[in-house]
C-alpha cells in the first residue's frame, strides 16, 4: 500500500528552547542557534536526534522567513527562538529522514504557517499539525541514503560554480586594475598630457595642488597620465540634519538607510522623505555628478555607494558625497571610486568615521579626458560580459538546486510500497 501520513504532534516531541543565547556560558556542549554555525554552553537540554526549527522570522520585521533549519545529535543546548522536534518511537520514524523532508518542504510546511503581521512568529501548535509521509523505517533509511549522494554530487558542482564566479570577480578585478595603470586602451599620442587637464581643473577650483611624494606611487602609468589626489580634483560634502518643509514629492532626502536597497543610482531608491523645493536652501543640495556613501558608524563597512545623476538630492548627517570635476569623466572616476574601500577608512576614533582628511590624500591616476572616455567605453563593454558570464553561473547555481530538490521531491511523492 501507498506511504501513510501522519501529524508530527502524533509522532514526535515538540519542545521550546530554555538557553537565551546572550546569556550561554561557553562550554563542551553544542548550542544550536538560528545560524548555519553552532555555539556552545556549558549544559545540554536534550540529549537525542532532533530537528531543529526556529520559531522567529529570519528576516525581520513583518516578513515571514526561515533561512534554515538543522539536525542535531546527541547531547545539545538549544536556544529560547528555536524548537526541537524529537520522534517519540525511532523505530518508527528516523529523525534525520523528518531533517530531508521538512528541508525540502520549509517553505510550505513552515513558513506558511508562520503567524503575525508585525513580530511574525511560528507557533509549536503549528508544527504539530504538519503531516508527513510515514515509510516504513527501511525506506526512510534508503531514501536519507539518496538524498546524501545527490547532495554530494550536487554539492560538487556548487562548489565548482561558486569558484568560476570567483573567477569572473577576479576577471573584473583584472579589468579595472589594468584599466587603471594605462594598459586597458592603445594610448595615443593626439589625446595630449594630462598635465594640462589637472592644472585646468586646480586653476577653476583655485587651490594649490596637494603635495605628492613619490613614495606615495603604487605603480607605474603612461607618460602622459599623471598622479594627483583626490583633494586634487574633487569635492568633498556632508549632508546634515534639515527642518524643512515636508511634501509627499519635492526634493528627495536620503538617509544611510536607503542605500540598503537594491540599484545602483540613487534615483530609483525609495524615501519615505521629501522636502518642499522653495523652501531647500541650495548650498544644502548634492549636485548631479556625485556619489554618496557613508560616512559614520558600522554602515562604513558596507562600503555602499550610490550616483546622484538624474536631479540634485538631500542627505543625511551620516552621508557624504564626492563630487568630480566636471573637466572629468563621471563614469571614469565611477569606476575607480568604486574600489575604494572604505571600510579601512575612519577608524581612528571610538566610532569609525570618514572625513575629508581620510579621502582627499587617496591618490588618484588621471588620463587625459579622451583616453578616459575610451577606457569608459571598454570597460562597459568587458563589466557587461563580467555580468552574462555571472549571470549564466547563477543561473546554472539555481538548477542544480532545483534539480536535486525535484529529484528528491520524486522520491516522497509515495514511490515507496509496502
Amino acid at each position: 500500500m501507498s506511504w501513510k501520513k501522519v501529524k508530527l504532534g502524533d509522532v514526535c516531541i515538540i519542545e521550546k528552547g530554555k538557553t537565551g543565547i546572550l546569556k550561554a556560558v561557553a562550554g563542551e556542549f553544542p548550542l544550536v542557534v538560528t545560524a548555519e554555525e553552532r555555539k556552545s554552553h556549558n549544559e545540554f537540554q536534550f540529549d537525542n536526534d532532533a530537528v531543529i526549527i526556529p520559531l522567529v522570522s529570519g528576516t525581520g520585521h513583518g516578513h515571514a522567513s526561515i533561512k534554515r533549519i538543522h539536525f542535531q545529535s546527541g547531547k545539545f543546548a538549544l536556544g529560547s527562538i528555536l524548537c526541537a522536534v524529537i520522534p517519540k518511537d525511532k523505530s518508527i520514524l528516523n529523525a534525520e529522514y523528518l531533517f530531508r523532508f521538512l528541508n525540502l518542504n520549509k517553505e510550505r510546511e513552515l513558513v506558511d504557517r508562520m503567524k503575525g503581521m508585525a513580530n511574525v512568529t511560528l507557533p509549536i501548535k503549528e508544527i504539530a499539525q504538519i503531516e508527513i509521509p510515514l515509510p516504513s523505517l527501511k525506506d526512510q533509511d534508503k531514501f536519507v541514503k539518496k538524498y546524501g549522494l545527490l547532495e554530494t554530487d550536487s554539492e560538487d558542482i556548487s562548489i565548482e560554480l561558486t569558484h568560476q564566479l570567483d573567477l569572473v570577480k577576479k576577471l573584473r578585478q583584472k579589468f579595472l586594475q589594468d584599466a587603471f595603470k594605462g594598459k586597458l586602451v592603445k594610448q595615443n599620442l593626439k589625446d595630449g598630457n594630462a598635465n594640462e587637464l589637472l592644472n585646468k581643473i586646480i586653476s577653476e577650483k583655485g587651490i594649490e595642488k596637494m603635495q605628492l611624494k613619490s613614495e606615495e606611487i603604487p605603480f607605474f602609468i603612461p607618460e602622459n597620465w599623471v598622479w594627483c589626489k583626490l583633494g586634487d580634483i574633487a569635492i568633498l560634502k556632508s549632508g546634515n540634519q534639515y527642518s524643512y518643509s515636508k511634501v509627499e514629492n519635492g526634493i528627495m532626502f536620503i538617509k544611510v538607510g536607503d542605500m540598503n536597497l537594491s540599484g545602483n543610482e540613487i534615483e530609483i531608491a525609495t524615501s519615505s522623505t521629501y522636502f518642499e523645493r522653495t523652501s531647500v536652501n541650495k548650498r544644502d543640495l548634492i549636485i548631479t555628478g556625485s556619489i554618496i556613501f557613508p560616512k559614520r558608524g558600522g554602515a562604513i563597512a558596507t562600503n555602499k555607494r550610490r550616483t546622484v545623476l538624474k536631479e540634485p538630492i538631500l542627505v543625511d548627517s551620516n552621508t557624504m558625497a564626492v563630487i568630480p570635476s566636471i573637466e572629468i569623466s563621471f563614469n571614469y572616476f565611477l569606476y575607480w571610486f568604486g574600489e575604494i574601500d572604505l571600510s579601512k577608512l575612519g577608524n581612528d576614533g571610538i566610532i569609525p568615521q570618514v572625513n575629508n582628511k581620510d579621502l582627499n590624500p587617496i591618490i588618484f591616476p588621471l588620463p587625459p579626458l579622451s583616453e578616459q572616455n575610451r577606457i569608459v567605453q571598454k570597460l562597459d563593454e568587458l563589466m557587461q560580459y563580467c555580468n552574462d558570464l555571472e549571470a549564466s553561473i547563477k543561473q546554472s547555481q539555481q538548477q542544480n538546486e532545483k534539480l536535486l530538490q525535484q529529484v528528491l521531491r520524486e522520491a516522497l511523492r509515495g514511490e515507496g510500497k509496502e
